[in-house]
């Protein structure tokens, strides 16, 4: 049998190092998140210049971004921006140093930019988000400056190394006959990959067939994709077509393939090997022209180690396997995501012109602290769950200039991947008696709200030091807030019981216990050690 060809290519899996990367050569790349003029969304800067170790230079004037794959660009071209540049400097293995001169404010991942700041390569690889001004935020990342063509090529937006890989894989086995399994958590778009597969196919003028086997009753699963004759079970009053003989002569593609009850995977594997079904309750094949595409969020190898999915139907629907990335490994690309379904939105509501604003003054529709907070975020619901966020943030600002967060999504937009921001180029190895936020005190403590205090704690997993990093204060400030707080408890609050239970559930892992119980990771290490419970596991 043949293997299966599987491809393991997203943003993150290229990114092990600045340069060259499974054959691939990446760049450092600036794109942008938002901008007062929102069509300009999703264009990039390639910082090329900076692996011949030469600087970049950016302004409101210089130098100009394009949109992936086209010819021609524009400097950022807003009246508030600064002539006066920040500076891109290559620094040492990868890393690349900002000095923000005398220019424009500049915020990294929501801290403000005071002087000269190191990103190493690794968080470089991972996205760091930069507002300028208040006006335009970017993502500095890593791209393939290769043309990447058009950014909504097969009804996929985005131009992110691993949206343009599954793009590739599309055209390369669309006209073929083999079945395709497509691999991705759930919300990641395997169904969008599924009909553009239909689309670039001899079948495409022939049915597409949708089905979810998660959603249908395991004992209905077989009479609903094979057919049942009349009798062949209670309720079956008459014959009835399933949907492998809907789909004949086009596509069926079977989203949570994983859920498929042992049976029904007996009667797939067949209809693969040898194109015929049985109808439930009939003895006689019926021969059927499909191609089979699939689906799953699920972990077909450990299924089979347990014996819940057969290993031969796997092999067969793996004819060719397409990985999907998820949204965060493709950060690039959630400007210009969120711009596309919130215009969806807008035009439902015929409020489309306010995403084409004429006075170049105007505030940003998409405000840059926002744009930070989307692009940081850990997206477990992935596209779906970006649609989602984008509808609620059009509806819920109908008639508005801008957009601003309600209660509901500042709580759900507050669980962000805690991204390192840098250190000060002049200290970029900084001892452990001076933290790092210590060159450059940014803010008041005074001015820190309680809920702007909580964000950064959530955002920093409840690690005290990267939260006052955020919030630009000293570590010992951070202290007294959460004392200050009626609603910010310590682990020394916390009771014996409370502490023993959390221990048990979490199975010791201090990381998930100093999410849960929103205390001080560290304090929280040692209260476990005074109970006599474990060290954890931080």
């Amino acid at each position: 049998m043949r293997e299966p060809v599987i491809d393991d290519i997203s943003t993150a899996a290229a990114r092990e190092r600045v340069g060259e990367t499974r054959g691939l050569r990446l760049v450092p790349a600036l794109t942008l998140l938002s901008h007062p003029m929102p069509f300009r969304v999703g264009e990039r800067l390639l910082l090329e210049a900076l692996t011949r170790g030469q600087p970049v230079a950016l302004s409101r004037n210089v130098p100009d971004f394009e949109r992936p794959g086209a010819a021609l660009g524009m400097h950022l071209a807003d009246p508030f921006l600064s002539r006066k540049p920040l500076t891109f400097l290559p620094g040492i293995e990868g890393a690349i140093r900002l000095d923000p001169g005398e220019g424009s404010p500049v915020t990294v991942a929501g801290g403000a930019l005071l002087g000269s700041w190191e990103l190493s390569a690794q968080e470089v690889a991972a996205g760091v988000p930069l507002e300028l001004a208040g006006r335009v935020a970017l993502l500095l990342h890593l791209a393939d400056p290769e043309p990447a063509g058009a950014m909504d090529a097969l009804g996929m937006v985005g131009a992110s190394l691993g949206v343009q890989r599954v793009r590739q894989h599309v055209e390369q086995v669309a006209d073929l006959a083999v079945p395709v399994l497509i691999r991705g958590e759930t919300g990641s778009g395997k169904e969008l990959i599924a009909r553009a597969i239909h689309q670039r196919s001899p079948r495409r003028e022939r049915p597409f067939i949708s089905v979810n086997l998660g959603a249908i009753p395991k004992e209905l699963a077989a009479a609903e994709l094979f057919g049942s004759r009349k009798g062949a079970f209670t309720g079956a009053v008459k014959d009835q077509q399933g949907f492998f003989q809907a789909a004949h002569g086009g596509t069926l593609f079977l989203d949570e393939v994983g859920e498929a009850p042992p049976e029904v995977q007996v009667m797939l594997l067949r209809a693969l090997e040898t194109g015929e079904i049985y109808a439930v309750g009939e003895r006689s094949p019926i021969t059927v022209d499909v191609r089979l595409v699939a689906a799953t969020d699920a972990h077909l190898e450990e299924q089979i180690r347990d014996g819940r999915f057969k290993a031969p139907l796997m092999h067969r629907l793996s004819g060719y396997s397409i990985r999907v990335p998820p949204l965060r490994e493709r950060r690039e690309d959630i400007g210009r995501l969120f711009h596309h379904f919130a215009r969806e939105e807008m035009e439902a509501l015929g409020e489309v012109g306010r995403l084409t604003p004429s006075d170049a003054f105007a505030e940003p529709w998409l405000p840059t602290s926002l744009a930070t907070r989307l692009v940081l975020h850990d997206w477990p619901g992935n596209i779906r769950q970006l649609r989602n966020v984008a509808r609620q943030l059009v509806i819920g600002n109908r008639g508005r200039p801008t957009l601003r967060l309600d209660e509901q999504l500042e709580q759900e937009l507050c669980a962000v991947t805690a991204v390192p921001t840098g250190r000060p180029a002049e200290a970029s190895s900084p001892s452990a008696s001076e933290p790092r936020a210590a060159a450059a005190l940014r803010r008041k403590p005074s001015e820190i709200t309680e809920t702007e205090l909580l964000g950064a704690l959530r955002e920093s997993r409840w690690d005290l030091q990267a939260a006052a990093d955020r919030l630009g204060i000293h570590r010992t400030s951070i202290y007294d807030l959460i004392e200050r707080s009626p609603n910010l408890r310590t682990a020394g609050d916390l009771s014996v019981e409370e502490l023993t239970r959390c221990f048990q559930e979490c199975r010791g892992d201090l990381d998930v216990m100093a999410q849960r119980l929103e205390v001080s990771k560290r304090a929280l290490g040692r209260r476990i050690k005074e109970l006599g419970l474990g060290a954890g596991n931080g």
